[in-house]
């Protein structure tokens, strides 16, 4: 789903402020991700960002992205009331807790499928042990290979 224009400008002390549809922007952001991913700061979300413009003011709001917090619980208290936004902060970091453990658990399950009930990947002692095995058979046929050599050459004798 895109994400709506929505055109902000920097004031003389640094905060954000509307920008008319006019103003030429000096940066251009693209939201393509997910926001909530953005807001949990996934980083393959903010890989799918894209910016355009000047590149010392790109560079200075990631910065900002990375290492400033937003108390999102504060705003939302001015327009819903304290126990409100309280509630909503923690039941968005448990849906977003959530989705991580969701995820883990998943990539687990397949993984536990794959290795012991359709066996498609190896543990890896099982793999090591494999590759032993091939080493050994790959040294044998080689003398066996030679042995053959050796008996089928009368002149070589025995």
């Amino acid at each position: 789903m895109p994400f709506p224009d929505l055109r902000l400008r920097i004031t003389a002390n640094g905060l954000l402020d509307s920008a008319q549809a006019e103003t030429a922007s000096a940066l251009v952001v693209r939201l393509t991700g997910h926001l909530p991913l953005l807001l949990a700061r996934d980083e393959t979300a903010r890989k799918r960002v894209e910016i355009e413009g000047s590149a010392d003011l790109a560079g200075a709001v990631d910065y900002l992205f990375r290492h400033l917090g937003w108390d999102f619980e504060e705003d939302l208290s001015r327009v819903f009331g304290d126990i409100v936004a309280h509630r909503l902060a923690s039941g968005g970091k448990a849906l977003a807790a959530w989705q991580g453990d969701t995820a883990l658990r998943l990539a687990e399950s397949f993984a536990e499928y794959w290795t012991e009930e359709q066996p498609l990947l190896a543990r890896p002692r099982r793999r090591g042990e494999v590759c032993r095995k091939v080493d050994t058979l790959r040294d044998d046929v080689a003398r066996l290979e030679k042995r053959i050599e050796r008996l089928s050459d009368p002149r070589k004798g025995r």
